[in-house]
C-alpha cells in the first residue's frame, strides 16, 4: 500500500476515534471529517517522547493505539506519573488552546498511533461548535477533579493505601497488573525498593502474588479496606 493510502487509513481511524469522542463526538459528520483531514499520523515507540515541559503548545493529539503517561519530576527528584490517556483520549489541548508552553512532559508507555490536530484547526472547530467546547468543558471540569483526588492521596504520603488503590484501579477482570514495580512505583510516588517490600509482605499473607508478569491481586477485599 503506497504512503498515501497508509494515511488515509489512518485518517479514517482519526475520523473514528473523534465521532467516539465525548468531546468531538457532538460534532456533525462534515466537520468531523473537515477536523481529521486538518491533521496527520504520527507513531511512537515504547519510551519515546511526545513533548516536554516548556515546549510550545502548537497542536493537540487523539490517541489512535497505545497509551501516553503525562509526567513531572518530584522535589526528590523522582519521576511521578500525574495521568494516563488510552485509546480515543486527548492530549495536549490545553496548550494548544491558549497557546502557552507546555506545562509536563508526555511519553509513550507503550507504542503509540496517534493524529496530531494543528492548533488552527483545533480553535476553529471549536469556536464553529459551542457544544463541543462546552463538552471540553466538562472534560477538564472532571480532569482536575481527578487531579485533586490523585493530590489528596500523595498528600497522605500513605504507601499501603496509595499502593493498593493502584493495584485496584490497574487490575484486568482476572485481577493480573501488568505494570514493573519501577512503573508502580513513579506512579505513586515512593522508591521502587519501598514498593517491593510491601509486594512481598502483602504477598506473604496471600493478598497477591508476585509474577513474571506483575503482580496478581487474590484478595482484593483486602486492598479494598486500605484503599482510600
Amino acid at each position: 500500500m503506497s504512503s498515501a493510502g497508509v494515511e488515509d487509513g489512518w485518517r479514517r481511524r482519526a475520523s473514528t476515534a473523534l465521532a467516539s469522542s465525548p468531546i468531538f463526538g457532538v460534532l456533525p459528520p462534515a466537520a468531523l471529517d473537515q477536523l481529521a483531514r486538518a491533521g496527520q499520523p504520527l507513531a511512537l515507540e515504547r519510551g519515546a517522547v511526545l513533548f516536554q515541559k516548556g515546549e510550545d503548545g502548537d497542536a493537540a493529539f487523539v490517541v489512535l493505539e497505545g497509551e501516553l503517561e503525562v509526567r513531572t519530576v518530584g522535589r526528590d527528584g523522582r519521576e511521578l506519573r500525574i495521568a494516563a490517556h488510552l485509546e480515543g483520549g486527548l492530549i495536549g489541548e490545553m496548550a494548544a488552546l491558549d497557546g502557552a508552553r507546555r506545562s509536563a512532559d508526555v511519553v509513550a508507555s507503550r507504542r503509540c498511533r496517534l493524529w496530531r490536530v494543528p492548533r488552527p484547526a483545533l480553535v476553529e472547530t471549536l469556536r464553529g461548535h459551542p457544544d463541543a467546547a462546552l463538552a471540553l468543558l466538562a472534560e477538564f471540569a472532571g480532569r482536575l477533579r481527578s487531579a485533586n483526588a490523585a493530590l489528596e492521596r500523595a498528600s497522605r504520603r500513605d504507601l499501603e493505601a496509595q499502593l493498593a488503590f493502584l493495584l485496584l484501579s490497574e487490575r484486568n477482570r482476572l485481577g493480573a497488573v501488568a505494570l514493573t514495580q519501577t512503573e508502580m512505583a513513579r506512579r505513586i510516588g515512593f522508591s521502587r525498593e519501598k514498593v517491593n517490600r510491601r509486594l512481598h509482605a502483602w504477598a506473604a499473607e496471600g493478598v497477591v502474588a508476585i509474577e513474571r508478569q506483575g503482580v496478581l491481586v487474590r484478595a482484593p477485599e483486602r486492598l479494598q479496606a486500605l484503599a482510600p
